[in-house]
């Protein structure tokens, strides 16, 4: 199934949203054929632009993170504060299957951008809206990041580090994208209620409520009343079979031999079948309760060794294990490939020779090839004469500061 053959080909859609989550969901749509309009502010554009060349992320020429998000779409930019912009915004509205937002509600009300200013101009529109904190409550217009709504709010940032070691940062993004599928699902889910009723409708998730999700499994358990271990140590875990251990080498595997029926396995391949008769092994509770003894013996054992025998052995055995890779073992990383998770680009000015694919897999179905992310502004006068503007007027639009510069 080709580009222009494929599940959204057709679906217009308006990304008004910045940074990552929003328009990461649109991304998705995109690469599934959807004709993507991102809607920008005159000046530096979205802000989204300037993050490849803000510390701590890789340092590159390139402006890598642009094309990751905004692959496939095209630009215009429009001064929304400006009431002459109205036009334009009213008739993206009518034009768009989809609208994309992430701006707090009190904004949405000042640009007249709510589902219930907005709605009434197309019946049949799917908006979808993403938040920090949710549409309600106190801190609904409160700013929110995913390293602040998704990742600190929720307890994952609490939870992700050792007891001796203060709360790192993590890789920007891994909430974004995260709720950048879920945001994605809401709106194939409106549009399959449209399909059903005829009828668009409002869609939407936020930050906080996909990092609850994401920890859902212990938060349920504080719901439910349950008793929590402390902070991780993995020196004195609750659970030696699912610790990090360090190699001789300096590098670092995750065992996850921790289900019971894993311990004779995992004993056999690191050749220490003795510590099965072990008293201070000889079940799960045991294990648990000596879980220190047993960190003692396997931290030098897995010392003793380069994490190329560790891998040999445990793959050998069976065992359930992960390398703690580094980036460069990532982005060559032959599983990664063999499943289109990098896919390839073939235009030589984006400069990379593969990018990150979405996440969304459907059989027999290929995803349009990723084009190069767009300047800003750069579709302003193709979409304002789409939208069925004269010459004139989108000579005049694309000239004055209700878009912007164009370059």
């Amino acid at each position: 199934m080709g580009a222009t053959n494929n599940i959204f080909s057709g679906l217009k859609v308006v990304d008004l949203a910045s940074y990552i989550a929003g328009p990461a969901a649109t991304t998705i749509l995109s690469d599934f054929g959807a004709d993507v309009i991102k809607v920008e502010p005159p000046g530096i554009g979205d802000p989204y632009r300037l993050f490849y060349a803000t510390p701590p992320n890789p340092v590159c020429e390139r402006n890598y993170a642009w094309q990751l998000t905004n692959r496939n779409k095209r630009s215009i930019v429009l001064d929304l504060k400006n009431p002459a912009t109205r036009r334009v915004l009213e008739r993206l509205v009518r034009w768009a299957d989809v609208l994309v937002t992430n701006y707090p509600p009190k904004v949405k009300q000042a640009l007249g951008l709510t589902y219930e200013q907005v709605g009434p101009l197309n019946p049949r529109l799917i908006y979808a809206d993403i938040t920090g904190y949710g549409a309600e409550g106190p801190e609904a217009d409160k700013p929110g990041f995913d390293i602040t709504a998704y990742w600190a709010r929720t307890g994952l940032m609490q939870v992700t580090h050792d007891e001796d070691s203060p709360p790192t940062l993590p890789i920007p993004g891994i909430g974004d994208h995260a709720t950048a599928s879920t945001l994605y699902s809401a709106i194939v889910t409106g549009l399959y209620r449209r399909e059903k009723t005829g009828q668009g409708g409002h869609v939407g998730t936020s930050l906080i409520a996909e990092g609850t999700w994401a920890a859902a499994t212990w938060i349920e358990g504080g719901l439910n009343g349950a008793k929590f271990f402390g902070q991780h140590n993995r020196k004195r875990p609750p659970n030696a079979l699912l610790n990090p251990y360090r190699t001789a080498d300096q590098r670092w595997l995750l065992l996850v031999a921790a289900q019971r029926k894993d311990w004779p396995g995992f004993l056999a391949a690191i050749g220490m079948p003795e510590l099965e008769h072990d008293p201070r092994f000889a079940d799960a509770k045991l294990r648990g309760q000596n879980a220190t003894a047993l960190v003692d013996i396997l931290d030098p054992l897995f010392a003793s060794q380069p994490l190329a025998h560790w891998k040999s052995v445990l793959d050998a055995g069976r065992v359930i294990y992960s390398v703690v890779q580094i980036a460069e073992e990532i982005i060559h990383d032959p599983q990664m490939h063999a499943n289109k998770i990098f896919v390839p680009l073939d235009d030589p000015s984006i400069g990379a020779t593969h990018t990150v694919s979405s996440p969304i897999h459907v059989a027999g179905v290929d995803k349009v090839p990723p084009r190069r992310a767009p300047a800003l502004g750069e579709h302003s006068a193709d979409v304002l004469r789409e939208l069925g503007f004269a010459p004139g007027e989108v000579d005049e639009f694309v000239a004055a500061p209700v878009t912007g510069d164009v370059p």
